[in-house]
C-alpha cells in the first residue's frame, strides 16, 4: 500500500553557473520538476521546491582564466541569467538560491565536520597531476594531452572530447597543464574519502527492494553500480575556489564539488524556511523528490544517499528520483563549447510571450526513456498545429459563438441528450488517466490528455453544430455551448501546470477564481448567466521566417566550430628539388566553362595558356557558377598525362585549396599575368 505524506519537498539538479541554461537542462529537469509542483499545489498539498546554482568546481575557475576575471564575477554574472530566465520561463520555485552563499557554505562545512568527528571519512594519500611551474595541483580538466585511444592531442584528464572516451590522467600520452602548458608531474596529497563500501548493503536493499517502482533508467543505472561494488570516493580537492575544508591542515583544500552541491538543497531550505526546516529534512512525513538528469543519477541515488546515511539524525532519503534521458538537438548531442544549443534566455528574447510554447514543446518532447530530439521543424509544428488549430481553435470557437449568440453570457444547460452523457464518460475517464500519468511521473503522457480534452472539444462542437440550431433550435444551443465552456474551464485546470500563462489567460477570460484540480472533470465549473470576456488569441502562429533565424543560428555556430576545430593535413613526405622542378605549373585564362553532363561535380573548362586553348576537367561544380569563371585566371599543372573523365579528355589539373568547412577555392594571381606564366 502506497505511503502517504503531509508535505512534499521537491528538488531540482543546480545548474553549473558558469553558462546559461539551455533546452537540455529545461527538458531534463526543471519543466518537469515545475510541473509536478504545479500539480502537487493545484491538489491542496503541502509542497516546496528548491533549486540553485551550483557555483563551485572546476568549470567555474576554467571559465574565469579564461576571461581573465574572478570566479565570483563569472558566477554573479551567470547565477543572475539563470535565476532570471527560469523565473520568466515560469518555474516557480519557493527559493532559487546559490552556493556561493554564507548559509550555504556554514551548511556544507558543518556537515562536512559532522561526519570526521563520527569518523566517517578515511584519510589517504595519493599521486595527483601537479604544474611545477604553477606552484599547484590540476584538477582532471586542468590537464591536457594526447588522447591514447584517436590521437586528439588536446584530450582532457577525463574525457576525449573528439572520441568521446572516458580517460584518466595517467591515460593521457605526455600530459600537460593547461594552465601554463608544462609536462605534468605527478605528486602526493593527501584526501578525505567517504567509504560508499560501507554503505552498500543498506543502499541496496533501500534502492533494488524497496524503490522497484522507480523509473527503469534510474534502477538499472543503480543496480549497475551496486553489481559492480562501491568504492571510497574523495570528498576533498586541491583548489583554492570552493568551500575550504573545516580542519586543521587542509589549507589549499575544498569540499569536493559533488560533496558539496547536493547539501545545497538543505542550505535552500534552510534559507527560505529557516525555524522550520528540519521539518522537511527529518520528518518522516515528508516526501523528498530529486529532479536531476541521468548524468546525475549515482550523485543522488548513491551518494547523497550515503552522505545522509552517514549524517544520521534521521535525515530522509528521497522517495523518488525521475531522472530524464538527454535531449538532442537537430540530431546532434547539444554541446555548450561547441555553443550547440537552444539557450533560455535568448528563446526568451526571439519569441516574447511564448514561454508556454517551448514548455508545451519539451513536455511533448520529453527524454522520459529514451535519449530524444529538439528540431525547430517539430516547434513550428507542434505550436501551428497543434496549441493553435487544436486547443486555440476550440476555445475561440466556444467563445466567439457565446458571444455571437448569448451576448458574453453563459447559457444555462438544458436537459443533456447522449452526445453530452458520452462527453462527459470520456472526460472523466481522461482526466483519470491525466492524473494517475500526472502521479507516476509520466508528464509527456499526461500532456497527451490534457489535449484530449481540446480533442473532445473541437469534435462536439463539429458533431452538434450550433451555428445550424442558431435559428431552429436556440435552448438546445445553450445546452451545446454552455458544454463547450465547461470544457474550457476544464482546459484551464488540467494545463496549468504545462502551460501557466495560458492557463491564467484562459480563466481569466472565463471568469474563473482560484483553479483546484479537483474541479477537473465536472461540466459545472462556470455559472449560468455569469458574463464571460471576449475572445483573445491564446496561441499564435509561427512563422517560418522566424524558424529560419533559428537554423540559420545554429549553421554559423556549426561553421564556427569547424572552423575552430580544423587542422591542416600533415606534411607530405619530402621531395628533392629536382623533382619538385619537374612540376609545369603556369596561369591562364578561363575562355569558356561549362557543367559536365550527368556529372554533378564536374565542370569543363577551357584555358588559354598562352599557346593554345586546352581542355580541363575539374570537379568543383559544387562550389563554382560557371558563368562566373569566364574571365578569371587560374592556377594549373600543364604536363600532367592527358586522362579522360565521363568522355572528356582533360589536359591538366587547376590549382584548388581546401577551406576549413570543406568548401574548395580556386587558386588565382594576386594580379593580372600573361596567360601561360609559369609558377616558381
Amino acid at each position: 500500500m502506497e505511503k502517504k505524506f503531509k508535505r512534499t519537498l521537491i528538488t531540482t539538479a543546480l545548474p553549473y553557473a558558469n553558462g546559461p541554461v539551455h533546452i537540455g537542462h529545461l527538458a531534463g529537469v526543471y519543466v518537469p520538476a515545475d510541473i509536478y509542483a504545479r500539480f502537487l499545489r493545484l491538489r491542496g498539498e503541502d509542497v516546496v521546491m528548491v533549486g540553485g546554482s551550483d557555483e563551485h568546481g572546476v568549470p567555474i575557475t576554467l571559465r574565469a582564466r579564461k576571461e581573465g576575471i574572478t570566479p565570483q564575477e563569472v558566477v554573479d554574472r551567470y547565477h543572475a541569467i539563470i535565476k532570471e530566465s527560469l523565473g520568466e520561463l515560469g518555474v516557480s520555485f519557493d527559493v532559487y538560491s546559490r552556493t556561493t552563499s554564507d548559509l550555504h557554505h556554514q551548511t556544507a562545512s558543518e556537515f562536512f565536520r559532522h561526519l570526521y568527528d563520527k569518523g566517517e571519512f578515511i584519510q589517504k594519500t595519493a599521486l595527483q597531476p601537479y604544474d611545477e611551474k604553477g606552484g599547484e595541483f590540476l584538477a582532471d580538466r586542468y590537464v591536457l594531452g594526447t588522447c591514447p585511444r584517436c590521437g586528439n592531442e588536446n584530450a582532457y584528464g577525463d574525457q576525449c572530447e573528439a572520441c568521446g572516451s572516458s580517460l584518466n590522467v595517467t591515460d593521457l600520452i605526455n600530459p600537460r597543464s593547461a594552465l601554463t602548458g608544462e609536462p605534468v608531474k605527478m605528486k602526493e596529497t593527501t584526501h578525505w574519502y567517504l567509504p560508499l563500501d560501507k554503505w552498500e548493503g543498506r543502499l541496496r536493499e533501500w534502492i533494488l527492494e524497496g524503490h522497484k517502482e522507480w523509473k527503469t533508467n534510474v534502477y538499472g543505472q543503480c543496480k549497475s553500480w551496486l553489481d559492480a561494488g562501491l568504492q571510497p570516493r574523495a570528498v576533498s580537492r586541491d583548489l583554492s575556489w570552493g568551500v575550504p575544508v573545516p580542519v586543521e591542515g587542509a589549507e589549499g583544500k575544498v569540499l569536493y564539488v559533488w560533496f558539496d552541491a547536493p547539501i545545497g538543497y538543505i542550505s535552500n531550505t534552510k534559507e527560505i524556511l529557516p525555524d522550520s526546516w528540519e521539518k522537511w529534512w527529518k520528518d518522516p512525513e515528508t516526501r523528498v523528490v530529486n529532479f536531476i538528469g541521468k548524468d546525475n543519477i549515482v550523485f543522488h541515488c548513491i551518494v547523497f544517499p550515503a552522505m545522509l546515511m552517514a549524517y544520521g539524525d534521521n535525515f530522509q532519503l528521497p522517495d523518488n528520483v525521475p531522472a530524464n534521458e538527454f535531449l538532442n538537438l537537430e540530431g546532434d548531442k547539444i554541446s555548450t563549447s561547441r555553443n550547440w544549443a537552444v539557450w533560455l534566455h535568448e528563446y526568451l528574447q526571439d519569441f516574447p510571450g511564448k514561454q508556454d510554447v517551448l514548455r508545451y514543446v519539451l513536455t511533448a518532447n520529453a527524454p522520459e526513456t529514451k535519449d530524444n530530439d529538439f528540431t525547430w521543424a517539430d516547434f513550428q509544428a507542434r505550436n501551428n498545429n497543434e496549441l493553435v488549430a487544436i486547443l486555440g481553435n476550440f476555445v475561440n470557437r466556444a467563445v466567439v459563438l457565446t458571444h455571437k449568440y448569448f451576448g458574453g453570457t453563459v447559457p444555462a444547460a438544458g436537459e443533456l441528450q447522449p452526445v453530452e452523457k458520452q462527453l462527459e464518460a470520456d472526460l472523466t475517464a481522461t482526466v483519470k488517466a491525466l492524473t494517475e500519468a500526472l502521479e507516476t511521473f509520466h508528464f509527456r503522457e499526461a500532456l497527451k490528455q490534457a489535449m484530449e480534452i481540446a480533442r473532445l472539444g473541437n469534435r462536439y462542437l463539429q458533431e452538434t453544430e450550433p451555428w445550424k440550431l442558431a435559428k431552429t433550435d436556440p435552448e438546445r444551443v445553450k445546452t451545446i455551448l454552455n458544454t463547450a465552456l465547461q470544457l474550457c474551464a476544464n482546459l484551464a485546470v488540467v494545463f496549468e501546470p504545462f502551460t501557466p500563462f495560458m492557463s491564467g489567460k484562459l480563466a481569466g477570460m472565463l471568469g474563473m477564481g482560484q483553479l483546484s484540480w479537483d474541479m477537473a472533470g465536472s461540466l459545472d465549473l462556470i455559472a449560468a448567466g455569469s458574463q464571460i470576456g471576449e475572445a483573445v488569441l491564446l496561441f499564435d502562429k509561427v512563422e517560418d521566417d522566424q524558424i529560419q533565424a533559428q537554423i540559420h543560428r545554429l549553421e554559423e555556430s556549426k561553421k564556427a566550430n569547424e572552423a575552430a576545430a580544423w587542422r591542416p593535413e600533415p606534411q607530405a613526405k619530402d621531395v628533392d628539388f629536382d623533382t619538385f622542378m619537374l612540376s609545369d605549373m603556369r596561369v591562364g585564362t578561363v575562355v569558356e566553362c561549362e557543367k559536365v553532363p550527368k556529372a554533378d561535380k564536374l565542370l569543363r573548362f577551357l584555358i588559354d595558356d598562352g599557346m593554345e586553348k586546352r581542355t580541363i576537367v575539374s570537379g568543383i561544380a559544387k562550389y563554382y557558377k560557371p558563368e562566373e569563371l569566364v574571365g578569371r585566371q587560374v592556377c594549373f599543372i600543364a604536363n600532367l598525362p592527358p586522362r579522360k573523365l565521363k568522355g572528356i579528355v582533360s589536359q591538366g589539373m587547376i590549382l584548388s585549396a581546401v577551406n576549413s568547412d570543406g568548401s574548395i577555392v580556386l587558386l588565382s594571381p594576386s594580379s593580372p599575368v600573361a596567360p601561360g606564366a609559369k609558377i616558381g
